[in-house]
């Protein structure tokens, strides 16, 4: 056994994988802000991007299995009352979004094909609510579900399906809901951000608030000494590598998903190898892969 092979054993976190619950096509305009109105680019684009995954990622944490969102529903493309169908509310979730599920990609399924039992899931981090996060709420009643309070409020609004929210697909009965507030940090590591939540205490695992997409999204930052630190940011960016150069989202409140933005780049420069995983970036794979967690989990299955 190797020195770092010793270390590892006292490390919170064994290891950090990813899986997709299908593939969705989104408006280029999605991914990067053209400048105009969402409305008016939603009623007048005929362009679709290319498939984009449907990210969930998962850390095997000491204290339990631990999801960073859950992916979507496979219902949602063969239940044709999945999504509002009437009205302007219908109209805009047609030219939204196109998914693409097939029938062994619910989230049970995928967690088992990288050797997982999703009744060993212990926690769930929800980076916001949106159907695409949620879409295995259905399968994880033993699990914590945790998410901004801010997010959580969101749902109680009136009309949630104007929003991206269905609540139908969210409050389901027997979930175990932890909302949570982030509390005022001095950690000099997470700056510029000045408020954070320690997952489970043991600073492994950050969640970070990160508005804009929509008012309670959160980030985690996955850290631990020798290995690459990972951000999951939920739908901040739709690109690493666009958020690198300052771009944000077409969808979203602009003035916080730039002030996010900021400070999410701020944090890379405090994290030269930072890698950013968002949920629909079609080179996060890639990106997990090359950090320290690929390398350690290629090891792993041989």
């Amino acid at each position: 056994m190797t020195d770092l092979d010793s270390d590892r054993t006292k490390d919170p976190i064994k290891t950090v994988s990813m899986v997709s619950t299908g593939t969705v096509d989104i408006r280029p305009q999605h991914v990067r802000s053209s400048g105009t109105p969402a409305i008016w680019w939603l009623m007048t684009t005929r362009r679709w991007t290319s498939a984009r995954p449907i990210n969930v990622y998962v850390v095997e944490h000491r204290d339990g299995l631990v999801l960073f969102d859950t992916g979507q529903d496979l219902a949602s493309v063969i239940d044709p009352e999945y999504f509002p169908r009437s009205g302007f509310t219908g109209l805009i979730y047609r030219r939204l979004a196109r998914f693409h599920i097939d029938p062994d990609q619910t989230l049970t399924a995928r967690l088992a094909a990288i050797g997982f039992d999703i009744a060993d899931v212990h926690t769930v981090v929800l980076s916001h609510l949106h159907q695409d996060h949620i879409g295995g709420l259905g399968e994880l009643g033993h699990a914590d579900i945790v998410l901004d309070q801010r997010e959580w409020q969101t749902l109680k609004q009136t009309r949630p399906e104007r929003r991206g929210l269905l609540p139908r697909h969210i409050d389901l009965p027997g979930l175990r809901w932890r909302p949570i507030t982030p509390q005022p940090t001095s950690d000099p590591e997470l700056a510029p951000f000045t408020a954070a939540y320690d997952l489970f205490g043991d600073a492994s695992l950050v969640l970070l608030p990160s508005p804009g997409h929509t008012p309670g999204s959160l980030s985690m930052l996955v850290r631990q000494p020798e290995t690459t630190p990972l951000l999951m940011v939920g739908d901040v960016t739709y690109d690493a590598y666009l958020m690198q150069d300052g771009h944000i989202p077409g969808l979203g409140e602009r003035v916080q998903l730039r002030q996010t933005t900021r400070a999410i780049n701020t944090l890379r420069g405090r994290y030269l190898d930072l890698a950013i995983l968002p949920a629909h970036d079609p080179a996060a794979g890639a990106r997990l892969s090359a950090s320290t967690w690929g390398r350690l989990k290629l090891r792993e299955t041989g």
